[in-house]
């Protein structure tokens, strides 16, 4: 697994279940809310800083979810994917990457397709376990509780790229 992360150039997210953990609140107008976790979203702006491109991949979709990752500095917001392939070709295609290249993060069954083909599969703690099954990286922190700020500082630390001048920024 060491291997593959360093050869890792851009990460991927399914949004709810990983960047939230999984629960919605509606209110009465049919307005939804999510819970995103503060670590991870600084994990985010600290790899796009180090060039790293970073996609938000989800069947999601909200202007909650855009707004938020759109304050971290996303340029890769996919939502409303009800197959998420599409999404990950074009998200390597803009940065002339490889399957091998991107990590990938999913909890869930609509997430299945792309970690077979992303160069590292990982998932949150609590992901179902078809999914645990097909991940090399299986996070010690549940979704939104910062198994993305995991996996990035993981790989970011491998490659020389996490103790930088632009961590003590938000």
């Amino acid at each position: 697994m060491i291997n593959k992360m360093k050869h890792i150039k851009a990460f991927a997210f399914d949004c709810d279940g990983v960047m939230t953990d999984g629960t919605t609140q509606v209110t009465e107008t049919g307005e939804a809310y999510r819970t995103f976790n503060i670590k991870d979203g600084f994990a985010v702006q600290h790899a796009i800083k180090q060039g790293y491109p970073i996609a938000i991949i989800s069947g999601g979709n909200s202007k909650g979810i855009e707004h938020r990752f759109k304050a971290l500095g996303v340029k890769d917001i996919y939502l409303a994917q009800a197959h998420k392939t599409e999404a990950f070709e074009n998200f390597k295609k803009k940065y002339n990457l490889t399957n091998e290249e991107i990590a990938y993060m999913g909890d869930d069954m609509p997430d299945l397709p792309l970690l077979s083909i992303c160069g590292l599969p990982c998932c949150p703690a609590d992901a179902v376990s078809d999914i645990k099954h097909k991940s090399l990286f299986i996070s010690s922190f549940l979704g939104g509780k910062g198994c993305a700020r995991e996996i990035l500082e993981k790989v970011l630390k491998l490659q020389e790229k996490w103790y930088t001048e632009e961590l003590h920024h938000f």
